[in-house]
């Protein structure tokens, strides 16, 4: 029990310092939330006018766009427009042609041609914005293809791209993530009571006991005879 002893306190001055510094920083990094570290609080809001792109026959649809980013879709020029209200669509950016919505079938060709094993599929499932499955958390059309490893790779209805793909280590690393923060419902809130308070209640813990170190070692060099 001396030597286990003997090595705790080891051990105690090896990884107390880093464990002081995690605590330290983990304090720092949830003491604001994420939202203000991004700065999305200082992002102006406002309307946006319709747009009409120069060398384009692109024109906003009835909802002004809130964005539109251009990208290459079988050796052709796509705009993937997104209006204010959340409504996404596609257009050929030479003619602004609306493309339409992607099928079954074309989601399970793009996984096949984009990602290694997408030609093993054990299923595909359409979800609607408003009912997505919690791997995915984003408001979009999305087929699910469900890959036979258990990989789930999600492609955008409306956009004609791979939105994401989900691995089940991302997920059980979404679930570590998760308890990290203490957040399991969103995985998103860096910063809320609960975990502020666990964080500093850690760090003081930490302190005290690399303080408590500092004692033990003058009270153990003080109770030694005088040679």
């Amino acid at each position: 029990m001396r030597t286990l002893a003997q090595w705790h306190i080891w051990l105690g001055w090896l990884v107390g310092v880093p464990i002081v510094m995690w605590l330290a920083t983990g304090l720092l990094m949830v003491s604001r939330p994420i939202d203000e570290v991004r700065g999305d609080h200082l992002r102006r809001t406002a309307p946006s006018p319709a747009l009409v792109i120069p060398g384009s026959a692109i024109a906003a649809p009835d909802a002004a766009l809130a964005e539109m980013r251009v990208t290459m879709q079988d050796g052709r020029a796509v705009a993937i427009l997104t209006t204010q209200g959340g409504e996404v669509s596609r257009v050929d950016f030479a003619s602004g042609t609306p493309l339409p919505p992607l099928d079954a079938a074309d989601a399970r060709a793009l996984v096949a041609q984009s990602i290694i094993g997408g030609d093993r599929v054990e299923r595909i499932t359409l979800f609607p914005a408003d009912s997505t499955p919690f791997d995915f958390r984003r408001p979009l059309d999305v087929w699910q293809v469900r890959l036979a490893e258990g990989t789930n790779v999600y492609v955008g209805r409306n956009t004609g791209a791979i939105e994401a793909v989900r691995t089940r280590w991302w997920r059980a690393f979404d679930i570590a993530w998760g308890l990290h923060i203490m957040d399991l419902s969103e995985r998103e809130d860096t910063s809320h009571p609960v975990l502020i308070s666990f964080a500093a209640l850690s760090l003081s813990g930490a302190v005290i006991g690399c303080v408590l170190m500092f004692r033990r070692r003058r009270a153990r060099v003080a109770a030694r005879p005088d040679s």
